[in-house]
This record gives structure tokens, C-alpha cells and sequence, in this order.
């Protein structure tokens, strides 16, 4: 509290409290008061200021010797300055801060939003797409294909991998997008994808073959393994949806299903099949996600350091969960040990995929391999 000390008639000098009291305080030689001759009488007065109420001492009679009396100025309000000098610094430490804090947390909730809505469209649109089958399905999937050989190419040719081997050339990369493009529409049409594969991997061995200066070893062996990941492998989709066309006669939906959309012999084995790996496989990556931000503890492996043990478990216990509860709706498998069975190759099946494309991004030094969907494109199990 400021207090002040009245002497004589209306001088009032300030005085701290522990000047008093015979601390230690600074003295200022502008503010310090010597008189030059004896004064016979003073009235002193006591002012607390920081209250309502005003405590004054009756005056009595001091004398003042010329080594007595020093006064004390600026001891208080140096102390508040001080004091709202660190506040300042306190806020201007802690209101940026708060600051990046909310904006941190506005951007995580719009990726959130986006995740949501462009899930549910992606969502429907495979739905539709697999409900479709046929050339619609193989379109669809044919486009998908083209999209991930793209990025693939892209990988390879980015600096983090390129600084280690030879990529292949821009033309070949390209035609290679391209074949892979043709490989699931000439496995609907032969019915197989043998023919595809043995094509595609002649016309790129010799496209590399006869390319202008030295070919390398790690160009033709990066765009075969582009080939087998992004244009082989979707095949299968193809295989599994369009080539099991015997009729699912136990599912209950087949026999509601419109005849204008096909009746009951729309619903096939191939379809459930498709319906049943594609919700197993979101439910293991959603599972394993929020599994590894609970209680991921254990790394996983090194390829990957977010994935961990607890939510690669989590994401086995969802995805097989979402196969037994889907066989029972759809009545495919029959059995509760081929439903378990089933649910364990999509979860295998979704890690080995995971893990490569994480592989490739490491080494690619990127950390989102897509950039197509807002959102989407990484997801760890931590």
C-alpha cells in the first residue's frame, strides 16, 4: 500500500512501508529531504491508500535534525511497475500461445470435418460402385488405380528416393500408369490376369531397354514392383467381385432386393464378399486408429514409429468383429470360424498395404502420399 506523509502545511512526499519499518530501500538524491535549519513543528499524517478506510495519527510535536529525516520516493510504485512489468511479459509469453493453441485446435477439428464428410462421399461412391459391379465397378476401380500409380511414379521420382538409385523415365512411368489402367478392365473382359501382368511386364522391360544412355537395374526393378502393387493387385478386387457370380441364396436382402435392380440373383457371392472386406477393412484402420490414441505404447516397427502393437490389436479385434457381425446380416460365410478366417486375411491384408505405402513415403521423405482427397492421406495407430 501507498502511503504518504504530510509535513507542514500540504507537502506530501511519499513514503513505503518498509521504509518505516528500517528495511533497506533505494534512496534517490532528487527526493531526498534535508532541512537547513530546525524546524520547531510538524504535523505528520498517515494516508493508506488501497482501502476504504483512511487512518490518520493526531498530530504531535517532532522535531526534525538535519540527519534524521530522509525521504524515501519511488520504493512503492518502482515494485508496481516491476510487477506490471512481468505481468506484461507474462502475457506476452502466454496470450501467443493460447493464441497457436485454438488455432491449433481449428485446424484439427476442420481436417476432422473433412475427414467426415469426405468419407461419407467416398463412402457412398463405392458403395454405389460395388452394388453396381460389373464395368461400373471396374471403372471406377480402374480409376482408383490410375490415381495411386500416379502418386506411386511420383514417389519414386522425388528426391528423398532418387538420391539412392536411378528412377525411370518420365515416359515410362507414364505408360506404366496407363497399363495399370488397362489391367483390371482386361481381367474383367479375359476373365484372368494372366495375360495383363505378362503384357505389361514385356512392353515395360523393353520400353527400359531401349531407352537412350545406360539403363539401370533399379528402373526396371521400381516399375515392376509399380506394376505389381498398383496394377496387379487391384485385379483381385475384380476377380473377387465380378468373378464369384454364383447367387448369395441365404441373404435376406437379396430376397427384397427391387427385380428392376437385378432381384435376388443380383446378390452374389462376390458381392457380400466385396461388401464384407471393404467395411472390414475401414473398421480395422478406424479401430487401430483410435486403439494406438488411447493406449498405443508398444512401436510397431520401425518402418512406421506411430503404428504400435496395441492399435494393430485393437484394429485385429474390430475388423474381425465386423466380419462375424456382417456374416451374420448377410448369411456368408455360413460359419463363425470362415467369418473369423475372413476377417483376419482383410486385416493381414490391410497391414501389408499400409506398411509398404509407409515404406515408400519414408523413403520418399513425404509424410502424406495423397493429396487428392482433403484430409485423407495418413493415418497412424498412436
Amino acid at each position: 500500500m501507498a502511503s504518504f506523509v504530510e509535513i507542514s502545511r500540504y507537502n506530501l512526499i511519499p513514503l513505503s512501508v518498509t521504509s518505516l519499518c528500517g528495511c533497506p530501500c533505494r534512496l534517490l538524491s532528487n527526493k531526498t529531504l534535508i532541512p537547513t535549519r530546525r524546524t520547531p513543528k510538524l504535523k505528520l499524517n498517515f494516508v493508506f491508500h488501497g482501502s476504504k478506510s483512511v487512518f490518520r495519527v493526531r498530530p504531535t510535536s517532532i522535531y526534525v535534525n538535519r540527519r534524521l529525516i530522509t525521504a524515501v520516493a519511488r520504493a512503492e510504485p518502482e515494485s508496481i511497475d516491476e510487477s506490471n512489468a512481468e505481468e506484461e511479459v507474462d502475457q506476452g509469453t502466454v496470450l501467443p500461445t493460447t493464441k497457436d493453441s485454438f488455432s491449433e485446435l481449428q485446424h484439427k477439428s476442420s481436417q476432422l470435418r473433412k475427414r467426415i464428410v469426405f468419407g461419407l462421399g467416398i463412402g457412398i461412391s463405392v458403395g454405389g460402385a460395388v452394388l453396381a459391379g460389373g464395368w461400373v465397378f471396374t471403372v471406377a476401380l480402374a480409376a482408383a488405380v490410375f490415381l495411386g500409380a500416379r502418386e506411386y511414379f511420383e514417389l519414386v521420382r522425388s528426391r528423398g528416393i532418387t538420391a539412392g538409385m536411378t528412377p525411370p523415365p518420365r515416359y515410362v512411368s507414364r505408360v506404366c500408369s496407363v497399363i495399370c489402367v488397362f489391367m483390371p478392365i482386361l481381367t474383367l473382359y479375359f476373365g484372368n490376369i494372366d495375360i495383363s501382368v505378362t503384357s505389361a511386364a514385356f512392353v515395360v522391360a523393353t520400353a527400359l531397354l531401349m531407352q537412350r544412355g545406360n539403363p539401370r537395374f533399379a528402373q526396371l526393378s521400381s516399375t515392376m514392383f509399380g506394376l505389381f502393387y498398383c496394377g496387379y493387385l487391384p485385379c483381385f478386387w475384380v476377380k473377387l467381385r465380378c468373378g464369384l457370380a454364383a447367387p448369395a441364396l441365404n441373404t435376406r436382402i437379396g430376397a427384397g432386393w427391387p427385380f428392376l435392380l437385378g432381384g435376388q440373383a443380383h446378390w452374389t457371392v462376390g458381392l457380400v464378399a466385396t461388401l464384407i472386406s471393404f467395411s472390414s477393412i475401414i473398421a480395422a484402420d478406424t479401430y487401430a486408429f483410435l486403439g494406438g490414441k488411447a493406449i498405443g505404447k508398444t512401436p510397431l516397427t520401425n518402418i512406421s514409429p506411430k503404428k504400435t502393437w496395441e492399435g494393430a490389436i485393437v484394429g485385429l479385434g474390430g475388423c474381425i468383429a465386423t466380419s462375424v457381425v456382417l456374416s451374420k446380416i448377410f448369411s456368408w460365410p455360413a460359419s463363425l470360424v470362415s467369418a473369423i478366417a475372413f476377417g483376419f486375411l482383410n486385416f493381414f491384408g490391410s497391414v501389408f498395404g499400409d506398411l509398404t505405402e509407409s515404406m515408400i513415403k519414408r523413403d520418399a521423405g513425404v509424410k502424406d502420399s495423397g493429396s487428392l482427397i482433403p484430409g485423407h492421406g495418413n493415418y497412424s495407430w498412436s
